[in-house]
């Protein structure tokens, strides 16, 4: 089937909608908004206020408001979850670095034998090229200063040119056992809960970065749940099975995160705030129904 749908002007995507039955009172607003925020990114924010999928109709009594409330909520989100995420990449870059350097040495990044032979060549490939890029003073300095190992700084040095999607895939090819352990014992985690977990924040990291819809969104990429109750931990997970590829428990596990990298935290406080604010479902984000009695949101 060829695809022969026209452009339209903002106008005409306001009367569109209105057919449909939404409710916009204030039509310069909504152009406005339109003209900066585009008719198909707000269209992923109007569907959970759809009553027919196939003829786009809504239900009664919504209004372009009721779009624009979730869609700055989600944009608040993502910067409030990014926000997280900075923090503790930054702590599992330092770690990381600080047991690698300690336990095998200032340039064990390039030692094949610590790493996944499948892996490591192209770690490395990619640690090059994004020090190549890199305009950091510690990278010049190195390059103008040392003669070897050429290129590459030592560790505690490079894994802050690292993307967090580089640092999970070093982290996850980690051979020795000592060095796995020592890192997630920082975080009081098993090491394969903690493996999974870095990747997983990579790629939510990576749907923030790029302005994608994130607060009902449906996870390709999962983070395996602790299941051991010595943390008392795994009873706020959600367990159910289409929950599991929602954005609750990524929460939780950043909660837990930020009460060890940043004690003082108010970002669980924060994140209440902006539920309650905004008047959001919370069961569409994977929340179980008593989520605000769980240990982890007291």
């Amino acid at each position: 089937m060829r695809f022969t749908k026209p452009a339209t002007s903002f106008e005409e995507q306001v009367q569109l909608l209105e057919s449909r039955g939404m409710d916009i009172p204030d039509k310069k607003a909504a152009i406005h908004y339109l003209s900066h925020l585009n008719y198909y990114r707000l269209g992923a924010y109007w569907l959970p206020f759809e009553s027919d999928h196939d003829t786009h109709q809504f239900h009664s009594g919504v209004t372009f408001d009721d779009v624009l409330n979730l869609y700055v909520f989600d944009r608040e989100l993502r910067l409030l979850v990014l926000d997280a995420i900075e923090r503790i990449e930054v702590s599992i870059r330092t770690q990381w670095a600080y047991h690698m350097a300690h336990q095998h040495g200032a340039h064990s990044h390039l030692n094949p034998a610590l790493s996944n032979n499948k892996w490591h060549q192209g770690n490395l490939r990619s640690l090059k090229k994004e020090l190549a890029r890199s305009d950091e003073v510690f990278v010049h300095h190195y390059n103008n200063t040392y003669t070897e190992p050429a290129e590459v700084p030592p560790i505690w040095a490079a894994c802050e040119v690292m993307s967090l999607g580089l640092l999970s895939r070093w982290n996850k090819s980690l051979k020795p056992a000592k060095t796995r352990s020592a890192i997630a014992k920082t975080y009081k985690l098993p090491v394969n809960v903690m493996i999974s977990f870095v990747e997983h924040l990579a790629y939510v990291r990576n749907i923030c970065a790029h302005h994608s819809r994130l607060w009902n969104r449906r996870m390709t990429k999962t983070m395996q749940i602790p299941h051991s109750r010595q943390l008392g931990l795994s009873q706020n997970f959600n367990t159910d099975n289409i929950a599991q590829r929602k954005l609750y428990n990524t929460l939780v596990m950043l909660a837990y995160l930020m009460d060890i990298v940043c004690p003082d935290h108010h970002w669980r406080s924060r994140l209440k705030e902006l539920l309650s604010e905004h008047h959001i479902d919370v069961l569409m984000m994977g929340f179980p129904e008593n989520w605000e009695e769980l240990p982890i949101w007291q």
